[in-house]
């Protein structure tokens, strides 16, 4: 691990899955982290669990789907540090169901959670990530490439969410950000146990990515030396699921 990533890091969805991974394997590493979650109920154990690692976990309590509280989580960070040079989007919201059965109220919260708010508080910080040379990481998913039956309205945030992703890298290449999306397939999280539920398959977490597995992709990108970067990475499960 370089010490480019042992420095400021933001992690959304940092209570659970993938994001709560990033956020303890980036303190141990000695981060100063700013773990954003959606309540200190949740939060107060993750301080808890890294107490005594090399870094430090700041809990951060903003409900994404709200513009206002992503705004303030910003200002919050922007008063500690005028440099931020990790921002990682591991929050993620779904709702399954078929087109025509999901109402306009779902898919509005999966476009606030899952696609406004990765812009907004990117863009918040993009001054600070501009004066570190920073990166983004935005994790995505293997419906980001492709939609199936059932996942449309998810799939076509995580669509938006590449889309986001490949422009701003383009857009700020030039300032020294690099910006990765990382494509997890089936990986074991709560999220992962409730489409397993929602699908009428048997849960096995077993045959399902771990979330150390991605958690070690993004970490070994984020250390890519500044010669080169990680644009896009997908990593799924060895497994592959039965037909059904």
């Amino acid at each position: 691990m370089t010490d480019r990533v042992r420095q400021t890091c933001v992690v959304t969805g940092a209570t659970s899955g993938i994001g709560r991974g990033l956020t303890v394997s980036l303190a141990a590493r000695g981060a100063a982290v700013w773990a954003v979650g959606r309540t200190v109920e949740r939060l107060e154990p993750l301080a808890v669990e890294v107490e005594g690692l090399r870094g430090k976990v700041t809990p951060l309590v903003a409900d994404l789907e709200s513009e206002e509280e992503v705004h303030e989580a910003s200002r919050r960070i922007l008063d500690r540090t005028e440099e931020v040079d990790v921002l990682i989007h591991a929050a993620g919201a779904i709702v399954l169901g078929l087109v025509d059965s999901v109402s306009p109220a779902a898919f509005d919260r999966l476009y606030r959670v899952n696609l406004r708010a990765p812009f907004v508080l990117t863009q918040d910080l993009l001054p600070a990530l501009r004066r570190a040379r920073g990166q983004v990481v935005f994790i995505n998913s293997s419906a980001g490439l492709h939609a199936s039956p059932g996942n449309a309205l998810y799939a076509a945030t995580k669509h938006g969410l590449k889309a986001i992703a490949d422009g701003l890298r383009d857009e700020v290449n030039a300032d020294g950000i690099r910006v990765i999306t990382v494509y997890p397939g089936r990986t074991a999280t709560a999220m992962q146990r409730f489409v397993h539920q929602h699908e009428g398959r048997e849960y096995r977490a077993d045959r399902l990515l771990r979330v150390d597995d991605v958690v070690d992709v993004v970490l070994a990108a984020l250390s890519v030396p500044q010669t080169g970067e990680v644009t896009d990475v997908v990593v799924r499960p060895m497994a592959k699921l039965d037909a059904h």
